[in-house]
């Protein structure tokens, strides 16, 4: 009687350890992997953005990032994030997905050293029992003590590595007893049935959000000795599944890229893992013993262990395995996984380019800020792109009217707008998360810019309302100036492209090539004043369309002034805060101090200026 209440007492306290075990193993492996984030920083980003078209580099990649932040589920939603952005295609965001699945196996990998068993002094630091400490305390004092950002992270990612074996190593020792609990033993044993046991897998993984933490969990109940190679194999497989379930939350409410991406990733473990159910169980029935081939044969051999109990190392080695296999069987056929996603998640009827694959800001990637300014910029980008788009038929649209164009400008500005308005409070919000000089720097910068390409729209949208305005009132400009207004369009139009070009690439050499441009802009607006003001004086023209001409002439000018101040802006990075002063690089600029600015100034002069003096134009 004594003896059975001492056993449910501890049985109880086994329990309360497991879960604290639990908990060390999450935090620590959170945090290491923020600390390892931290440490990537923006090269992130830009590594991933780096993948082309090719499939086996965007595996490698993906392989190769997921180990160094030891998650595939936070590579997956970064790739998420990308493609929301519009920073990635769909195509590209596969082949990382696919090399996420692999990388993340490195984790059950590191944990198996717990199994090393030698008297080798260099083996014996190598086992987590010796190495976790050692690094828990080395990362405590870089962490605590020091005030360098880089050392910092290297010591959470150490304090975390200590923190996650701490855990693995309490859970261990709780789950000991559990080896002769039969309703422990009988719980496995129901999990052999394949269905059953993918669907724990999935579960539990689903709930922790990480299917390294979950094999890790699996990897401490062979300890028991309750966990055979049949138990543990669709437990295994549904973990992969489990691991879809982060990625698929972080596309809700994104773009159509976002949400074929985490599809992509879910069909992705789900086909795989039916493959080899299908294999392993079809194999085990033929070959496993009391199988119709069982024998003397390599076969017979391999599933001869079907149920024996599995090892940490045996769990990690299958883990990465099946995630190696499955990805060389469908690294052939990525883009028939694209055109699944993109049949399940398919186009809308009637839906416009203007709104169509917009990027969304993922408020989830907030936590990553090197990646959330990335897609902020890429959001950005789309502001500016559309700007000019909306450019190219503006004029036009003063001698040739065009409802429907006119709605599908509309439609853009109003796209334009909310990105504006989505951008501003999306960082205002990323000011609040810890950033670095030059995270913080980016986010003023990129408020800077979002302003001026916003304000560029609206003066394309005022140039529109005045084409409306020449409808309805049934004014016709003078073939004059007819082509007054083509020149002027085509230097504005060549400014925004620079502009937009040294935006994209933060090009400091073609943002020089704009204020020449521009000066020669406020020359050719200063001459069309001038000849309209002498044509109203001699009655060649009305009063109204001469009113109407010179608010064009206002809102084309204004146009390029932001081109200039984006410009200024993106030169200016080359300075620091303190030397940078726009108005002084205009200055210096329009007083010849810059190499080669009085060279284009006269290139474009003679190629735009020219053209309005000349008689008869």
């Amino acid at each position: 009687m004594w003896d059975g209440r001492y056993q449910k007492i501890m049985t109880i306290f086994d329990f309360i350890s497991l879960a604290g075990g639990l908990g060390f193993f999450l935090y620590g492996m959170n945090i290491m992997g923020s600390g390892l984030e931290k440490l990537a920083g923006s090269k992130l980003d830009a590594i991933l953005r780096k993948v082309t078209g090719n499939p086996f580099s965007a595996v490698l990649f993906g392989a190769l990032i997921t180990a160094a932040i030891q998650s595939s589920s936070a590579t997956t939603v970064i790739v998420v994030g990308l493609v929301n952005a519009g920073i990635m295609k769909l195509d590209q965001a596969i082949g990382i997905i696919m090399g996420a699945n692999i990388g993340t196996t490195i984790t059950a990998q590191i944990l198996r050293l717990s199994d090393i068993q030698s008297d080798n002094l260099l083996l014996m630091l190598l086992k987590p029992t010796s190495l976790a400490p050692l690094f828990a305390i080395i990362g405590a004092v870089l962490f605590v003590f020091l005030k360098n950002t880089k050392l910092r992270n290297v010591g959470q990612t150490l304090l975390g590595f200590g923190i996650l074996f701490a855990g693995m190593f309490a859970m261990e020792g709780a789950v000991s007893g559990l080896a002769n609990l039969p309703a422990f033993k009988e719980m496995f044993a129901t999990l052999q049935n394949p269905l059953l046991g993918v669907l724990a897998g999935a579960l539990v993984t689903g709930v922790i959000q990480s299917s390294a933490a979950s094999i890790g969990i699996l990897q401490a109940l062979t300890s028991t000795g309750a966990i055979t190679w049949a138990t543990a194999i669709p437990i295994i497989l549904g973990q992969n599944i489990g691991t879809c379930v982060t990625p698929m939350i972080a596309s809700v409410g994104a773009s159509k890229g976002a949400k074929r991406s985490a599809f992509a990733h879910l069909y992705f473990n789900i086909i795989g893992t039916c493959v080899f159910l299908g294999v392993l169980y079809g194999g085990a029935a033929l070959f496993a013993p009391g199988g119709a081939f069982f024998g003397d044969n390599p076969l017979s051999s391999f599933f001869g262990v079907w149920g024996q109990p599995i090892t940490r190392g045996d769990i990690a080695n299958f883990h990465t395995l099946f995630n190696v296999l499955v990805t060389l069987l469908f690294l052939p056929f990525t883009k028939v996984l694209a055109r699944l996603a993109e049949w399940t998640i398919r186009d809308k009827s009637g839906e416009t380019d203007a709104v169509a694959d917009v990027p969304v800001l993922d408020e989830r990637l907030l936590q990553s800020p090197a990646v959330a300014l990335q897609q902020t910029r890429s959001a950005v980008e789309a502001m500016a792109t559309r700007s000019r788009a909306n450019f190219t038929h503006a004029v036009d649209l003063l001698f040739e009217y065009d409802a429907d164009r006119v709605s599908t400008i509309v439609e853009t500005e109003d796209t334009i707008d909310r990105l504006e308005v989505g951008v501003t409070n999306y960082l205002v919000r990323l000011t609040d998360k810890e950033l670095s000089e030059h995270e913080s720097h980016s986010v003023s910068e990129l408020l800077y810019f979002v302003t001026e390409f916003e304000r560029i729209g609206d003066y394309v949208i005022n140039v529109v309302d005045r084409s409306g305005e020449v409808h309805d009132k049934g004014i016709v400009f003078s073939d004059t100036a007819k082509s007054e207004l083509h020149v002027l369009d085509s230097a504005i139009g060549e400014t925004l492209d620079l502009t937009i070009r040294a935006f994209i690439y933060d090009d400091a050499a073609t943002a020089r090539q704009v204020e020449p441009l521009e000066e020669t802009i406020d020359g050719i607006c200063e001459a069309l004043r001038a000849r309209h003001i002498t044509r109203l004086k001699k009655n060649q023209c009305n009063i109204e369309s001469g009113i109407v001409f010179l608010e064009l002439l206002t809102n084309l000018e204004r146009i390029s002034d932001h081109c200039s101040n984006v410009a200024a802006r993106i030169i200016g990075n080359e300075y620091t805060d303190e030397e940078f002063d726009a108005h002084a690089l205009r200055r210096d600029m329009h007083n010849g101090r810059y190499d080669n600015y009085n060279h284009l100034l006269e290139q474009y002069q003679n190629k735009y200026l020219s053209l309005i003096e000349m008689p008869g134009t």
